[in-house]
């Protein structure tokens, strides 16, 4: 686990440990994602002037039409992937880093892929400073994934597209796992398990994600 950030005092060690409280009243099970929200700041991924709202469970603008998932979503996402036990996972859309580095956590490797540079940018920077060193980070289509690093034992999907990419599913591994909200007005975190050439989907819960866009900014 992330050693505890120089300067964080126990009342944020305090606050942290009553957001995971709440996880686990609203149903999340997996104790090593508990471990990891616990273990993460999660104000560090905010800008300043909304860092007082960090351990509220409710998603948080990061700029750039772009969301800072609500703590439930990223657990029970994070829940379902590693119910796997995937060791190379791919996250498309960095965005803050936050859930990033949940997954460096608990996996082996984390290759990760955003769109707006700026973003990651300030991603690697929170990265760097909970010295997580098993990210990759590509500024990239997220639509496209990342071929070349493939393929992965479980995929994990931070925004919205209408149906799953058809460029995502080469890329999932015989038997991995992938965790993506599909749908356009409404949306429905799915799991999704590649079994040869077949691809099994399973509804999970309705959510609300940001869309996913194409194209890549600078």
């Amino acid at each position: 686990m992330v050693s505890e950030l120089q300067g964080i005092g126990m009342t944020s060690r305090r606050t942290r440990m009553r957001l995971v409280q709440r996880l686990r009243e609203a149903g999340i099970k997996n104790e090593d994602v508990l471990s990891a929200l616990a273990e993460t700041p999660r104000h560090i991924f905010l800008d300043e002037a909304l860092s007082h709202r960090a351990y509220e469970d409710t998603a948080l603008p990061i700029g750039y039409q772009q969301t800072l998932s609500q703590p439930y979503i990223v657990a029970r996402m994070t829940e379902v992937l590693m119910a796997h036990s995937p060791s190379r996972v791919l996250e498309l859309g960095t965005g803050s880093g936050y859930q990033t580095a949940i997954l460096a956590q608990l996996v082996e490797e984390v290759f990760s892929v955003e769109r707006i540079k700026p973003l990651q940018d300030r991603a690697r920077e929170r990265l760097r400073t909970l010295k997580l060193r098993n990210t990759l980070l590509r500024h990239a289509d997220g639509g496209m994934g990342w071929p070349d690093k493939g393929p992965f034992d479980g995929i994990i999907v931070t925004a919205a597209p209408a149906k799953v990419p058809e460029d995502l599913l080469p890329q999932l591994a015989d038997g991995g796992v992938m965790v993506i909200p599909l749908g356009e007005h409404t949306q429905m975190l799915t799991q999704i398990i590649r079994r040869g050439d077949n691809y099994d989907m399973t509804d999970i819960e309705p959510v609300r994600f940001v869309p996913l866009l194409g194209g890549v900014v600078r």
